[in-house]
């Protein structure tokens, strides 16, 4: 890493992922590190300037989901952007029922602006990790200029946040269903996580598990 930062900032779950030790341990002495993770009992612990410790939010599962949005929920409530009633709205997130017609489609695309771009692209992974479904990520503006020609009868296009203008008839003009969470986007996050779920569950998948991926990416030299 050449250029100067002023700080860096790590998130990793266990604490033992390869490239994040290797990255630490480049800019151990040049630029302060916080590491944010759910295990400190591990090599990151002696690498990091200063650990934030998440052991509640561990999981066993490989797909991450708890650890997450726990991270990210503590990053939004530090920077002073938490909405108040956060916390009664995730719970509705976690039981009302998923929008009709989700379960039946067979390729999903999720579009955000601005932060809720990131937010987009880690809910098309959660799809693909744990129930290996067609998905694909973009930020809204960007959607027009090529990737709506996926859209048709049988795929979803899932919207988080507040949409362009005139982009939710042009979705579903295409006849593919159109999602509109315009509401805070990480409970928008939440439900595409049950979603990769119960897809899962549909195929006799087990989301917990998915093929070929470990908890931790750990290299090793050949």
């Amino acid at each position: 890493m050449s250029r100067p930062y002023d700080l860096v900032l790590a998130l990793t779950r266990s604490g033992t992922t390869t490239e994040v030790l290797d990255v630490l341990a480049a800019l151990r002495g040049r630029t302060p590190t916080v590491v944010v993770t759910a295990d400190p009992a591990t090599p990151v612990r002696d690498l990091a300037d200063r650990l934030v410790v998440l052991d509640w939010a561990d999981e066993k599962s490989v797909v991450q989901t708890r650890f997450a949005t726990s991270a990210l929920t503590l990053l939004r409530a530090h920077l002073g952007l938490h909405p108040a009633d956060v916390v009664a709205r995730a719970r509705e997130a976690l039981v009302a029922p998923l929008p009709e017609g989700l379960l039946e489609c067979g390729q999903f695309t999720f579009l955000g602006r601005g932060w809720s771009v990131g937010l987009a692209r880690e809910a098309a992974l959660k799809m693909r990790e744990a129930a290996l479904a067609w998905t694909e990520a973009y930020p809204a503006m960007e959607y027009r200029h090529g990737p709506i020609s996926v859209s048709t009868q049988g795929t979803a296009t899932w919207m988080f946040g507040e949409a362009p203008d005139g982009l939710a008839e042009q979705v579903a003009g295409t006849g593919a269903l159109w999602v509109a969470e315009p509401g805070d986007e990480l409970l928008a996050l939440v439900r595409a996580q049950r979603l990769a779920v119960e897809l899962a569950e549909r195929q006799g998948l087990t989301p917990d598990e998915p093929r070929h991926l470990t908890r931790s990416v750990v290299l090793r030299e050949v």
